[in-house]
């Protein structure tokens, strides 16, 4: 609704910009805060995140360029995330095999960073998805003119900076994500101070960020599903979220009762 923050003659300072930075500090906070709690090489924890944002950065903005190479224009245009642009998924997936090598190159304990991971990734992600709302990216499908959730819809304005279709009432699915992933940080925060096991918090995140998620791709307007399953790739990654988010808690649970 709001992509420009800032804007002083050809200088313009973009509010995705802005809200995904404070979303790491936040998230890389929270990280070390649980870190200190689990008793861990804090140096090396903060190493593990650094070459994991790396990893993530350069996963979310390959599978984003994948998906919308309709929108590229220019080497520039590759590389300019500061504009929107990138896909959490493949974040997600190049930051796990980034911080899996160092987390065996580091000799962490894997399920205590998974915990610390799980508390942090999700509300980093939930200021992602308030930057998304304002540059009108991952946006949603069109809300029905007899819909009754037309009143809910979110209209974006003509803005060269904004992504989603302008004009259009869509199904509000960035500031939805959002308030999704801020009751999961908060769910999440107030159950590690009490966990039963190592693995508990990965577990709960990828359980109910992946039934978030899976829902709403639903509404979302960005990735067409997959022809004869109805299901996008997003879905069908938040599925193996799911049940390894169930394998996992399964796991820790037969291990404290045993």
């Amino acid at each position: 609704m709001f992509p420009d923050l800032i804007q002083i003659g050809n200088f313009t300072i973009h509010t995705y910009g802005v809200l995904v930075a404070i979303g790491l500090i936040v998230g890389y906070s929270i990280a070390l805060y649980f870190a200190k709690k689990e008793n861990l090489d804090v140096k090396k924890v903060e190493n593990l995140i650094f070459y994991t944002l790396i990893g993530a950065f350069i996963g979310a903005r390959i599978a984003y360029v994948i998906e919308h190479l309709d929108e590229f224009n220019s080497f520039i245009d590759y590389i300019a995330v500061w504009k929107g642009g990138i896909d959490w998924f493949g974040g997600f997936l190049g930051g796990v095999i980034t911080a899996i090598y160092f987390i065996k190159k580091y000799n962490l304990p894997l399920l205590k960073i998974g915990d610390i991971a799980g508390v942090s990734i999700i509300i980093g992600h939930a200021f992602g998805r308030l930057g998304c709302t304002a540059a009108g990216c991952c946006y949603g499908k069109p809300v029905p003119a007899d819909s009754i959730f037309r009143d809910f819809a979110i209209t974006f304005p003509h803005n060269p900076h904004t992504l989603a279709p302008p004009g259009m009432p869509l199904y509000p699915t960035q500031p939805l994500e959002a308030i999704g992933n801020f009751t999961i940080f908060i769910l999440l925060f107030f159950i590690y101070k009490k966990k039963k096991f190592d693995g508990q918090i990965l577990a709960l995140y990828l359980i109910l960020y992946g039934l978030e998620r899976f829902l709403l791709e639903f509404i979302r307007g960005v990735t067409p599903p997959i022809p004869i399953i109805n299901l996008t790739w997003n879905q069908i990654i938040t599925i193996g979220m799911v049940i390894a988010g169930i394998i996992i808690y399964i796991r820790g649970m037969k291990l404290k009762v045993g």
